[in-house]
């Protein structure tokens, strides 16, 4: 735990030491704020809280991979985890270490927004249930896509070839469900696998048991490969 512990203050620390933490946050929050405002209030003219959610999952497609892209990538380029893995730490301990400064960051981000579902409270009474369910699931798919994003940083030492990769995926993920209405015959395992249509059920204020497992499955999934990745550098 306390290997874990020293990594996650590292990496924390290497977000807010640079710009990377504030820039990636004040991105997330103008786009987020622009696209709800403009849609909920101006286009639809009515607030409507799960609007705010539709966007922040989108504008996660950018901003996740931009979080995780250095994870790794940075360590293997400047030849630091070599010198990482000689010391007692286990690889697992690394890439848990990392998620968790990243995860960190994310609900400081997500956390943000309540200005957003504040100022919607005071033109009138919220769904509870939506908020919570919609805050849930956000943190939930956020923690998935940043398992993803460190592992596809473990796999390559470039940075921008890692957030290409990541964007591209995580597009693809988020907005997977989208295709379904072009779809004909039986959709269940596309639906099943895209991770915005497990997102929609729990942005309901319904957290089903298919939904939490879902997320953790890929979530582990991920870090798993990210670990197995590490430890197959060591013997390449």
């Amino acid at each position: 735990m306390s290997n874990i512990l020293s990594i996650f203050r590292k990496e924390l620390n290497s977000y807010f030491d640079s710009s990377l933490a504030y820039i990636s946050i004040f991105l997330f929050l103008i786009i987020t704020g622009i696209g709800f405002f403009n849609f909920s209030f101006f286009i639809q003219k009515q607030a409507d809280v799960r609007d705010l959610f539709f966007f922040c999952s989108a504008v996660f497609v950018v901003t996740i991979p931009a979080i995780t892209m250095k994870t790794i990538s940075e360590e293997l380029k400047n030849g630091t985890l070599e010198l990482l893995t000689t010391y007692p730490i286990r690889d697992f301990e690394i890439i848990v270490g990392k998620f968790l400064a990243s995860f960190i960051l994310l609900l400081v981000t997500i956390a943000l927004t309540f200005v957003y579902t504040f100022s919607v409270s005071t033109l009138g009474n919220l769904d509870e249930g939506i908020v919570i369910g919609g805050y849930i699931g956000l943190i939930l798919m956020g923690a998935t896509l940043i398992s993803l994003g460190i592992y596809i940083s473990s796999a390559t030492e470039s940075q921008v070839v890692a957030l290409i990769i990541s964007v591209a995926i995580t597009f693809f993920w988020v907005f997977l469900d989208n295709i379904l209405v072009f779809i004909s015959g039986n959709v269940r395992i596309i639906d099943f696998l895209a991770i915005d249509s497990h997102f929609a059920n729990i942005q309901r204020g319904v957290v089903d048991s298919r939904d939490l497992i879902y997320y953790f499955s890929f979530t582990g999934l991920f870090l798993f490969l990210a670990t197995r990745k590490l430890a197959s550098r060591k013997w390449s």
